[in-house]
């Protein structure tokens, strides 16, 4: 506070200058005279601004009546000279000596470019910046510049509600809650992304478009809204149901986690019971009747689904979870993609890059496969190849194809496996020392270099043909017919229950920026995946160690 004192021009008063120089008379007649030249440009610069006494925040008293000494005397003092722009003794008309002799306007522009959460500091200086510090004109740049506000706010000042209130009672206690998060509904999971939309706060909610159409766009629901409309204080509204808004309360859990809770969820009830209510569920959810749909196991999963999920009533806890970062050595952009999971329906995975290895977590899942697990894992550092279309549409050379490579890896993570073993050994017992542990390294990578290196030696072209083998099921019967690169990976399946999990064998194909498929041998399936387009506010990762540890708590969260 001393510094802002200082820049206020408040300085040290004559009574304390005196007090100094009779403690320090043995000090040599230069110090003296330098002490009595400090004071006759103290007593000039009075004189010019017109405070009298003690001192005080410079030019305030001629614009804000004051009883007593000025705010700022009360934090600190400073030599006035220390905050002088120009030199005094120059001619032509006077020059500011301290930021609060700024003109009013300019010192609007100049405290307009602080954050809001230093304005309050700023406002404790003296009475005339707090009177500055409450012009609408420096919250409205602040709500427009840290929360990306699109809105004339002077609309909403019109209506009752200045910037300043807000700011101060909306925008900056709910930042915390502003990004992406990962809804905690068992296997299923979602996406809801909280962004400052208009003159409020809303909660969307992303879902997939209804199967098999991968590549429309994604529809999106409000869950709950905080405004200022009705009262000078924020108010939480349930969205949830179809008969309109109603009361709901959000909790902040702990850091990166909140709760929603409906305090009225009659709302949610429909005049038709449950029957009803699961027809406009499934309206909304597939797009079409139960009778359209005539898989009978496609049916059970959905009515799971429905009972599952319904159970919340939109009392849901929500954790934090981040886009991906973006390396340049990436083989596309990393980001959320919509992919066909058999009679499960469309769902959302997020697609990261990891040196080597390309991975797809899920963050809606299903009874198998829940929300949070890694679908997907590619190795980039095997590449593969495709044979010609004719003998691409035979199911058994694709699989000899990949079926190798994945022995391969099985038999090289077995030979590391020994050397690890080998070498915690010979190092516990250290009967030949150094010797033999060379000797074993030596020799597995002898046998690792007998292996063939999987990698783009035959330059294929940036575009290849690509059809899928008979016999491969795929929910879209229109797929891309080029492809960029193959690579061998792994996908993750599981009995109902998450049961039995293990990781099966495939093929990932590249067909563009926005598009990638894998092949699931053992389950002889197609998942074809588009990018999302969505533009989610809030939702990039501090660094690459913030990311992954969010992947490694996604996992533990459905583990």
């Amino acid at each position: 506070m001393a510094v802002c004192a200082r820049l206020c021009g408040v300085g040290q008063s004559r009574r304390c200058r005196r007090r100094q120089r009779q403690n320090q008379q043995d000090q040599g007649s230069d110090s003296e005279m330098d002490e009595d030249e400090e004071e006759r440009i103290v007593g000039h610069r009075q004189a010019d601004v017109g405070v009298g006494g003690g001192g005080g925040c410079g030019g305030l008293e001629s614009d804000v009546p004051t009883a007593g000494p000025s705010d700022a005397c009360e934090y600190g003092s400073g030599h006035a000279s220390s905050i002088s722009f120009l030199d005094r003794t120059s001619t032509g008309p006077p020059h500011p000596q301290s930021l609060a002799d700024l003109p009013p306007e300019l010192l609007v522009e100049i405290l307009s470019l602080l954050p809001g959460t230093a304005l309050p500091n700023v406002a404790l200086v003296c009475k005339k910046f707090r009177q500055i510090v409450n012009t609408e004109t420096i919250w409205r740049r602040r709500c427009t510049e840290e929360f990306g506000m699109k809105d004339d706010l002077r609309k909403m000042e019109v209506g009752g509600v200045s910037s300043r209130d807000l700011y101060v009672k909306l925008l900056h206690p709910y930042r915390h809650i502003l990004g992406l998060w990962q809804p905690d509904i068992g296997p299923y999971g979602g996406l809801l992304n909280v962004v400052v939309d208009g003159l409020f706060i809303i909660g969307w909610m992303y879902l997939p478009p209804h199967d098999p159409r991968v590549e429309d766009p994604m529809r999106r629901r409000p869950l709950f809204r905080i405004h200022m409309w009705e009262s000078q204080k924020a108010t939480v509204e349930c969205m949830y149901g179809h008969k309109g808004p109603h009361k709901g309360d959000i909790q902040t859990v702990k850091k990166d986690e909140f709760s929603t809770k409906c305090n009225q969820t009659d709302h949610h009830r429909m005049p038709g019971g449950r029957q009803e209510e699961f027809r406009t569920w499934l309206e909304e959810e597939w797009g079409r009747t139960l009778e359209e749909i005539f898989h009978e196991h496609m049916q059970e999963l959905i009515l799971m689904k429905f009972i599952y999920t319904s159970q919340y009533d939109n009392c849901l806890t929500y954790r934090r979870i981040y886009l991906p970062p973006v390396m340049p050595s990436d083989l596309l952009q990393p980001g959320l993609f919509k992919g066909t999971y058999g009679s499960h329906g469309l769902e959302i995975v997020m697609l990261s890059f990891h040196e080597t290895s390309a991975r797809a977590t899920k963050l809606t899942g299903d009874p198998n496969v829940p929300a949070g697990q890694l679908t997907l894992d590619v190795d980039l550092s095997r590449p593969m190849v495709l044979p010609d279309l004719e003998q691409q549409r035979n199911i058994e050379e694709l699989s000899r194809l990949v079926l190798g490579v994945h022995e391969q890896v099985q038999r090289e993570a077995q030979q590391q496996a020994k050397s690890n073993s080998a070498t915690a050994r010979g190092a516990a017992e250290g009967a030949c020392g150094g010797d033999c542990a060379a000797e074993g390294a030596e020799a597995d990578l002898d046998a690792l270099s007998d292996r063939p290196v999987f990698s783009n030696t035959n330059n294929p072209p940036e575009a290849q043909p690509f059809v899928l083998p008979l016999g491969v099921m795929a929910r879209n019967e229109v797929y891309p017919r080029t492809c960029r690169k193959c690579f061998y990976g792994t996908g993750l399946i599981a009995g109902h229950g998450f049961t039995s999990p293990e990781r099966t064998p495939g093929l990932f194909v590249l067909f563009d920026e926005d598009r990638f498929g894998f092949i699931w041998l053992e389950l002889k399936s197609f998942s074809l995946y588009s990018r999302l387009t969505d533009q989610l506010a809030h939702a990039h990762a501090p660094n690459m160690e913030r990311f992954e540890a969010m992947l490694r708590n996604m996992q533990s969260w459905t583990s």
